[in-house]
Formats: structure tokens, sequence, C-alpha cells
């Protein structure tokens, strides 16, 4: 039920996006989401990718620094408060989300969210325990 994430830290620096990019496409790796997070001086680009392993061996081999997480991806109804539902279960059993992105595939069906948490394990049960259903990494890299 764990999805493998990669985190590449970029220099804040006009090209350098476009530089992994154009590594992830050079070795036929497509992205499924991502989120940046930026400060002044550098960014983490946070992704979910088709071959996270060929990903990995092409970034380090660009130079890139490249760290792995794991994520949780959970299936929310695309309506309002759909969002509110899943962080209000979570906040009730004293469940942090450390971070979170989203994406959607159609509009009026479900969206996707990201999860990093703090107690994941705890997480994942409370969320199946709910009905929320959570996607295996297998299935969300091949959307």
């Amino acid at each position: 039920m764990i999805v493998e994430q990669i985190s590449i830290f970029l220099e804040n620096r006009a090209g350098r996006l476009a530089d992994v990019t154009r590594t992830l496409a050079e070795a036929g790796i497509n992205i499924r989401a991502l989120s940046l997070a930026d400060t002044t001086d550098f960014g983490i680009l946070r992704l979910i990718v088709t071959d996270h392993e060929k990903a990995k061996q092409a970034l380090k081999e660009n130079g890139f620094t490249v760290g792995r997480t794991n994520v949780v991806a959970a299936e929310v109804e695309d309506r309002p408060g759909g969002l509110h539902a899943i962080l209000t279960m979570l906040s009730e059993n004293g469940i942090n989300v450390e971070y979170m992105y989203a994406f959607v595939q159609q509009s009026g069906q479900n969206a996707v969210l990201i999860f990093r948490f703090d107690r994941t394990e705890e997480a994942v049960e409370t969320l199946q325990k709910n009905g929320v259903r959570i996607i295996p990494g297998d299935e969300l890299y091949n959307i």
C-alpha cells in the first residue's frame, strides 16, 4: 500500500527544472504526479514516476541529488468536502499530515491524494477502516 516517491534537490535557478524533465524524458520515464517546494536557494521536487528505480539512476548519473520517501496514495471523491472528510478522520485519530499534494484524472470523479504522514501505518489503517481506498504503488505508477 506504500508508494515510492523520489525527491530531487535543485538549485533555485533558471533551467534546473528543465534539466530534470529532460533527463527523465530521455530515460523514457513518465511523471504521474509532482510537487515543487522552494526556498530562496533551493527547491525540492517530489515525483511519482512510472519507474522510480530507473528514474533515480538516470538522475544520479546526471548529477542530481535524489532521495526516496514512502508516501500513501488515497482516492477521494472530487466534490466539495471530500478532502475535509479525510483530514477530519486523520485529525480525530491524532495523525499528522506532514505534506500532501493531489491530482484529478477527470473532474467530477475521484481525485488522488498523495500523503506523507508522521505515522504511516496508523494512517493507512484509519483511512481503510473508514472506507477510503488506498491505491497501491503498482497501480498508481501505471495510471
